[in-house]
């Protein structure tokens, strides 16, 4: 199957799961000679079981309409967007767009992972699993790059963007580069954080600034966004010279400083990923609640202390803005004591590595006597433990398998596994469970982040703990044969079981729905962030609107 076949194929399986057009929910199934098919009005689509977060997914990279068999995915949306009402015709047309930036893109990926791979590993050595410090975690974002998302089909295209742009500066090309540089007004910044300037920050005479009046500070831009930033705040000067070496992480938008790894700069970019409406771009409010969210943890952590040494938490209290989404930065710090350690986000571990094996078989290899289920269990063991105790105070986090990352290392000859989060901006909240946190109420700027009950917080540990982190992962071990699918999902069932229990009365709506719910939200991004309109679509964030999916954890035989 080439390229062009294999996105056709996640897309009609989006389409099918988040049931556009009825193709799910008013759909009927049919045997044919072939297998399943499944008919709606003049739509046929050929299917087979799924089980993830559908009970089918499309078989065959076509669509069948009025009985003729249509291949070109230009044209299957086209003729979606004729059934669909004529105020979202649109939305098809641009999501056609993006699925054509996509197979750009994914043409571009399979012409250059093998030179990628090559310079990887010669950079870093031919075994992930030596890939140790905050450095070699770049490398792991690389291989992650390569991958598609759990849920969204189009996730490797972004919007706008041409073949060598990707190339300099996407973080599956692994390339570095140098940031532009604005002197903006000091009266026109709000800065946040005390702690001092890294020493490596410019002046503005270091920028050949010095002679502007008035007194200035310095902001880094990415250089894909430099001029509409300077366009975006009058006073503002862009330098004429590039300053200050950085990597791309897997986000693309957050650069790692070459000669300070341990600081990240979060930049906004004039693209779209995960959708159109997913703009790259930072919302100053968005920084008030990363540095919320991460009071919020370490004020929990507190309060926990067997996960004092096991949860770790990037210092996000030093940010500033000019009150423009193009306009931001956020200096992101990791804590120290990571450079023998191996730094991988959970995005990368069903990753091909150099030399074609998955990264979570070489960490197996060092660090569990070469089983991946092993080091499996133990990470359900911690991640379900921390994040049900967190659903005990109140919180539920945005925490996917992008912002989590394993650390391991040995200690004392023994392997110690720890958890790294950084972007908690994002977070689902029920004030009456906070109780003795109840102070942070007041410290977050979306209005989203707090309501009544606990339905929010159990949609967002589903979508994000139970399907990204933890069941994804399941099912990708299944099916690269490192363990029957009966297995993994059976050890998610108990560990998520076991952590819900340590909760007693309060972890019942967690238990009611995820272990014993006839069907679990699923992410509808494709309608939310790029087909339909907010307004058609109602969703109050495109990143949280939600249909549905079969149960998987759900004890076989348990009747329904």
């Amino acid at each position: 199957m080439n390229v062009a076949e294999e996105l056709t194929l996640r897309v009609l399986g989006a389409l099918l799961r988040e049931d556009v057009l009825g193709l799910r929910t008013t759909s009927v199934p049919a045997q044919r000679s072939d297998g399943t098919w499944l008919r709606t009005g003049t739509l046929a689509v050929p299917v087979t079981a799924d089980g993830f977060q559908s009970e089918y997914t499309a078989r065959l990279p076509l669509l069948e309409v009025e009985g003729t068999q249509v291949t070109e995915l230009s044209e299957i949306l086209g003729r979606l967007g004729e059934l669909a009402d004529p105020e979202d015709r649109a939305g098809y047309a641009a999501f056609a767009e993006e699925c054509h930036q996509t197979l750009t893109t994914m043409r571009l990926h399979a012409a250059a992972q093998d030179e990628v791979h090559s310079a990887l590993a010669k950079c870093y050595g031919d075994d992930p699993a030596d890939w140790t410090g905050l450095g070699g975690s770049l490398a792991f974002d690389a291989l992650a790059a390569y991958l598609d998302h759990p849920v969204y089909p189009t996730a490797r295209g972004r919007s706008g963007l041409d073949d060598g742009q990707l190339r300099a500066y996407a973080p599956e090309f692994h390339p570095s580069f140098e940031l532009r540089w604005l002197a903006v007004p000091e009266d026109a910044l709000t800065v946040h954080g005390i702690a001092p300037l890294p020493t490596w920050w410019p002046t503005v005479d270091q920028l050949g600034l010095g002679g502007l009046k008035g007194p200035r500070l310095t902001i880094p831009v990415h250089p894909l966004t430099a001029r509409a930033a300077l366009d975006a705040l009058p006073g503002a000067v862009l330098a004429e010279r590039p300053y200050l070496e950085v990597v791309p992480t897997l986000s693309m938008r957050t650069v790692a400083v070459v000669q300070d790894p341990s600081c990240h700069l979060k930049l906004p970019l004039a693209t779209a990923t995960l959708g159109l409406r997913n703009r790259r771009t930072i919302k100053p409010g968005t920084l008030v609640d990363g540095a919320a969210g991460q009071r919020l943890l370490e004020a929990v952590i507190a309060r926990e202390p067997r996960f004092a040494e096991r949860v770790l938490l990037a210092d996000e209290q030093c940010y500033a803005h000019a009150g423009h989404e193009l306009l931001a930065v956020l200096a992101r710090r990791y804590p120290a004591g990571l450079q023998d350690a191996v730094t991988v986000p959970l995005a990368a571990l069903p990753a091909t590595a150099p030399g074609g094996r998955l990264v979570i078989d070489h960490l197996a290899d060092r660090f569990y006597d070469g089983s991946p289920v092993r080091l499996y269990e133990e990470l359900l063991d911690l991640l379900l433990d921390w994040q049900t105790t967190l659903f005990g105070y109140g919180i539920a986090l945005e925490s996917h398998q992008q912002n989590t990352s394993l650390v391991l290392d040995r200690v004392a000859g023994r392997t110690r596994l720890r958890l790294l989060y950084k972007d908690n901006d994002g977070p689902r909240i029920n004030p009456a469970r906070l109780k003795e946190l109840s102070c942070f109420q007041g410290e977050f700027d979306d209005p989203r982040t707090f309501g009544e009950g606990d339905r929010a917080l159990t949609d967002l540990f589903t979508t994000i703990t139970g399907h990204l982190c933890t069941a994804s992962l399941a099912f990708a071990l299944a099916a690269h044969g490192r363990a029957p699918l009966a297995e993994t999902l059976g050890l998610l069932r108990t560990r998520l079981g076991t952590a819900i229990d340590r909760l007693g009365p309060d972890g019942d709506p967690l238990r009611r729905a995820l272990l014993d719910a006839d069907r679990l939200p699923v992410k509808a991004m494709v309608t939310a962030g790029s087909l339909l309109s907010k307004e058609r679509s109602g969703a109050a964030d495109i990143n949280k609107h939600y249909t549905t999916g079969p149960n998987y954890l759900r004890q076989p035989g348990v009747p329904r």
